[in-house]
């Protein structure tokens, strides 16, 4: 085994795929489901549509930044993590002050209420992975 195997290995290790395979899904879930409402629907809701989709780009900009971070770039994905997260409770929020504004859901309404909360929950999750990503020993 080579010494850049030895090192990368503990990065690329389950919670880090299980990372990936979750933003993944959710690119394309958010990404699928925003464009078939905005060429369909769009009249009908168009702020929670365009939401939608930066909720979708987000979620692959970050599996990029989440997939390099395991090299050891980590700063790109926690801007885009600490920026979802941001998101999540912004949208969240406003979704259910302002009601009026979102008169169909999107990926981040009521925290991702719609989604399992998975929303909510995958950004301190993948937070949680860079900390410890950043305690682990250098090889």
């Amino acid at each position: 085994m080579t010494d850049d195997a030895v090192t990368s290995a503990p990065s690329r290790s389950g919670p880090h795929q299980i990372l990936l395979a979750c933003y993944a899904v959710f690119a394309v879930a958010a990404g699928a489901r925003s464009l078939v409402q905005l060429t369909t629907r769009y009249d009908e809701a168009p702020l929670a549509y365009l939401l939608s989709l930066a909720a979708a780009l987000t979620y692959a900009a970050a599996w990029f930044a989440i997939r390099r971070a395991a090299a050891g770039s980590t700063g790109p994905a926690r801007v885009l993590l600490w920026t979802e997260l941001t998101g999540v409770l912004v949208v969240g929020t406003l979704s259910l002050v302002e009601e009026d504004w979102f008169p169909d859901a999107t990926v981040w309404s009521d925290y991702g209420r719609g989604y399992g909360w998975v929303p909510a929950v995958l950004p301190v999750a993948g937070l949680l992975w860079l900390h410890r990503r950043a305690k682990e020993p250098v090889a």
